[in-house]
Order: structure tokens, then C-alpha cells, then sequence
């Protein structure tokens, strides 16, 4: 688990140096980013009482793993030290926390995030439990959003150039397709998800 936190980590460090060299110096508020997801996940959920809901778990599984994204950044903040950070977060990862239903879970979350401007790992880990979302599955489909945003970077998401439907289907749907082929424990998983979304980008 510490070895792919801390490539995981290193990646989102290197993610963020490609928006912004100085990232860390800009002081982005990553906790606003992450409120604004947990609202977004929470649709996917599904919170009207007065309506049908059925919850999107693939959808909230993505979505835990954007909030994960901005988590990181939090932590990376202040230090550049990836196993420090890593073993930190490997001992409060199975931290028990009592937050009662997925829907209190996320508002706990949140509350939390508005009130310490910091992502609270043990609410984020029983997030993810409750919507059986494995450290293995967080690590996979992390690594292929980390692909994907830097092929959008790659391609022209900044200069508002990027496509992001291709052949009637969105960038995150083909990267769900390939990541299911894939072996995520691979040496270089990473360069073959970007090689197969090269392949299929329409030129």
C-alpha cells in the first residue's frame, strides 16, 4: 500500500506541476474543489426523497476518485516528502469513524473539509467502503484518471482545443474500457493506457 501511495503521489505532484509549475506557491483552494465533487457524487447517489433514486455506484466510485485528486494536492501542499506522507495515511487508513449512512458520510466529509481546509482520510476510507470501492480499484482508476488528464493536457484542454467525445462516446468512457484490459500492476501500465487512448483520440 505505501508504494503505490507514494506513486500515486508522485504522480499528482507531477500533474499539478504541468497546470502550474508553481502550483504550490498559487495556494489553489483544493478543499473547495473537493465540496463541490462531494455534491456532485452526492447526486449520483441520489438524496430526493420525493422521486425515485437509484444510486450510479460506477459514477461515485469516479467521483471518490476525483476527491481523491484534490486530497492529495491538500497533502502535497506543504511537503514533497512522498513516504512521509504515504506512511501517514497508511496508519490512519482503517481509522473507525461513525458517520452513519453514505449520505452522512459525505455531509461528515464535507463539514469536515469546510471547517479544516484538509481531506479527512478515515470519512474518505468509509466512503469508499460503503460503495465497495477497494485501495486497489482507488489505485487503478487513479492512476488511469492521472493518464487521461495528462493526455488532455497533452492534446489541448487548456488552449480549448481538446475533443472529448470521440466515436459517440466520452474520454472517461474509453478510459473505462481500457483499464478494464489492462493490468494495473503492470511496470508500465501507465504507458500503455496512454498509448491505447493515442490510438483510439481521433486525429
Amino acid at each position: 500500500m505505501q508504494t503505490q501511495l507514494c506513486a500515486m503521489l508522485a504522480l499528482q505532484d507531477k500533474m499539478n506541476t504541468k497546470v502550474h509549475p508553481q502550483w504550490r506557491e498559487q495556494q489553489f483552494p483544493w478543499y473547495r474543489a473537493i465540496w463541490t465533487e462531494s455534491a456532485e457524487l452526492l447526486d449520483h447517489f441520489g438524496w430526493k426523497w420525493w422521486k425515485k433514486q437509484t444510486p450510479d455506484i460506477p459514477q461515485i466510485q469516479l467521483e471518490l476518485v476525483d476527491i481523491w485528486h484534490f486530497g492529495m494536492s491538500i497533502y502535497l501542499q506543504s511537503s514533497t516528502d512522498y513516504e512521509g506522507i504515504a506512511k501517514t495515511l497508511v496508519s490512519q487508513w482503517n481509522a473507525p469513524v461513525d458517520a452513519g449512512d453514505f449520505r452522512g458520510v459525505i455531509e461528515a466529509l464535507v463539514a469536515d473539509v469546510l471547517a479544516t481546509h484538509t481531506l479527512s482520510l478515515p470519512l474518505f476510507c468509509e466512503a469508499m467502503r460503503q460503495v465497495n470501492l477497494s485501495f486497489d480499484d482507488l489505485y487503478r482508476q487513479y492512476i488511469g484518471k492521472n493518464v487521461l488528464n495528462f493526455f488532455r493536457q497533452d492534446f489541448g484542454y487548456q488552449q480549448g482545443t481538446y475533443i472529448k467525445v470521440w466515436h459517440g462516446k466520452e474520454d472517461n468512457v474509453h478510459l473505462a474500457e481500457i483499464l478494464s484490459s489492462e493490468d494495473a500492476h503492470a511496470g508500465d501500465f501507465q504507458s500503455r493506457v496512454y498509448a491505447a487512448l493515442e490510438a483510439r483520440y481521433p486525429r
